[in-house]
C-alpha cells in the first residue's frame, strides 16, 4: 500500500489519521458526556468527575494535534475524487460535510483547551507542560463564552460525523461503490473516480452552518450570563453582605479570596459578598485596638470550574449554612497587627488568628493580610482524606480600603 495519495486512492498515512482522529473524537465525545452528568455530592464523587474530566481534556488535546497533523498532511497530498461526482448536490454535501469535519476537529478541542486555560481549578490535563495557554488570561467571561461556543461546536461536529457516516453507509448499501472500502486499512483497490470540478461552494457552505450555528445560539440565549458582582479580573469591587455590629471604619472595596491545593493545581477563588464592622484606634488602650466582625455570604463564592461543587453537602453546604463569621479582637504584633478570635464555618467556630499590615493616611486606611485555614477543622471534605486529591491547607487572603466614619 502506498504512504501517498493517488488521483484513485488513499495513501496508508492519511487512513491512519483518519481512523485514529476518529478514535479520539470518538471517545472524547461519550468521556465529556459521561464526566459532565457525573454526579458530585461528595468527595468521592467530585475526584471521579475530575478524573473523567481530565481524560476528556487529555484526550481533545491529542485530537487537537492529530487533527492538525492530518490537515497539514492533506495539504500536500492529491485528494482523491469522488466516485459519483456527477451526482453534483451529493457531491458538494460530501465536501461541505468534510470541511465541516475539519474546521470542528480543530475548534471543539481548542475552545475546550481555551476554556480550560481560562478558568481555574479542577480536571488537569494529564500531561506534564502545564495547564495554561499563552496570551489566554484567567477570565469568567472568556471562560463562559469559550464554555459555549466548545458546546455549539461540539453539536456541529456531532451533526456533521452522524451525515458523514450516513454518506458512507449509503455508498456501500444503495449506491454498492468503494467509497467506503478504500478508506479501510490494507484496501488496496484502486476504482477510478470521476472527473469533478473545483468549486469553493462547500466552503462557503461549511462557513455558512457555522455562522448559523452561532445565530441560533446567540437567539437562543446562550452566550447570555447572570450579572455578576465582580470586575473582570474576578475580584469584588465592595463587601455586598451586611452585619448591625458597631463600626467606626467604612469599608470603601476590599477582595476576599481564597486558595486551596486540588488534583495538583493551586485553585483561587474569591467571595463577592461579605462586610466588616471595624472598631478601631491607632492608640491600643490595655494592647487592644479595637475589634472586627467579618461576615461572608458562602453562597457569593466563585471558584473557577469547581464552584458548584464547592457549594455541595459535604463542602461548604451553603443550602444550611450560609453565612461564615469571623469576630476577633485587633491586637498589636511585631509584624503589625493581629486579628485574634474565632471563625464559625458550616456551624463550626475555630480559633483562628489573622496577622496584617495596616496604612492609615488622613482618614484612610489600606489592610492586608492572610492566615491558613485547615479544612478537616470544619468538616468540609471530609470524604476526600488524601491530599493529592485536596489539600488540607487553605489559605486566605484579605485586603480592603476603610475610610473613618465622621
Amino acid at each position: 500500500m502506498p504512504l501517498v495519495n493517488t488521483s484513485s486512492q488513499y495513501g496508508s498515512l492519511t487512513k491512519a489519521f483518519h481512523w485514529l482522529t476518529a478514535l479520539l473524537i470518538l471517545t472524547a465525545l461519550p468521556l465529556g458526556f459521561l464526566a459532565h452528568n457525573a454526579p458530585f455530592t461528595d468527595g468521592a464523587e467530585v475526584a471521579h468527575k475530575a478524573w473523567l474530566f481530565s481524560l476528556h481534556k487529555t484526550v481533545g488535546v491529542a485530537a487537537i494535534f492529530t487533527a492538525l497533523l492530518r490537515i497539514f498532511w492533506s495539504l500536500g497530498q492529491t485528494r482523491p475524487g469522488l466516485l459519483n461526482s456527477r451526482h453534483q448536490i451529493e457531491a458538494t454535501a460530501a465536501h461541505t460535510v468534510h470541511w465541516l469535519l475539519y474546521g470542528s476537529m480543530v475548534l471543539v478541542p481548542l475552545t475546550g483547551w481555551i476554556h480550560h486555560a481560562a478558568t481555574t481549578g479542577f480536571a488537569p490535563i494529564l500531561w506534564p507542560f502545564g495547564q495554561s495557554l499563552p496570551f489566554v488570561p484567567k477570565s469568567e467571561t472568556l471562560a463562559e463564552t469559550t464554555s459555549t461556543l466548545h458546546l455549539l461546536f461540539m453539536l456541529t461536529l456531532a451533526g456533521s460525523i452522524l451525515a458523514h457516516v450516513a454518506g458512507a453507509l449509503k455508498h456501500l448499501v444503495i449506491d454498492r461503490d468503494q467509497t467506503l472500502q478504500r478508506m479501510l486499512p490494507m484496501r488496496n483497490s484502486a476504482p477510478t473516480p470521476e472527473d469533478e470540478r473545483s468549486s469553493p461552494a462547500p466552503l462557503l457552505a461549511a462557513l455558512a452552518i457555522w455562522g448559523l450555528v452561532l445565530v441560533v445560539g446567540t437567539s437562543a440565549g446562550v452566550f447570555s450570563t447572570s450579572a455578576q458582582n465582580h470586575s473582570e479580573d474576578g475580584h469584588s469591587q465592595a463587601p455586598l453582605a451586611t452585619t448591625s455590629a458597631p463600626s467606626n471604619w467604612q469599608v470603601q472595596e476590599g477582595t476576599l479570596t481564597i486558595s486551596v491545593h486540588q488534583f495538583g493545581s493551586d485553585v483561587e477563588g474569591r467571595f463577592a459578598e461579605w462586610s466588616s464592622a471595624i472598631v478601631f484606634d491607632e492608640v491600643a488602650v490595655g494592647g487592644k485596638h479595637g475589634t472586627v466582625k467579618t461576615q461572608v455570604a458562602i453562597s457569593s463564592l466563585a471558584l473557577g470550574s469547581v464552584t458548584e461543587q464547592a457549594l455541595e453537602a459535604d463542602f461548604l453546604d451553603s443550602a444550611v449554612h450560609s453565612t461564615a463569621t469571623f469576630q476577633a479582637d485587633i491586637l498589636a504584633s511585631d509584624v503589625g497587627y493581629l486579628a485574634n478570635g474565632a471563625l464559625t464555618l458550616k456551624g463550626v467556630t475555630v480559633p483562628l488568628s489573622l496577622p496584617f499590615t495596616l496604612a492609615i493616611e488622613d482618614n484612610t486606611a489600606t489592610m492586608s493580610g492572610e492566615t491558613i485555614l485547615d479544612r478537616r477543622d470544619f468538616g468540609i471534605g471530609t470524604s476526600m482524606a488524601d491530599e493529592s486529591s485536596l489539600a488540607f491547607s487553605v489559605k486566605v487572603i484579605v485586603s480592603l480600603t476603610a475610610s473613618r466614619a465622621p
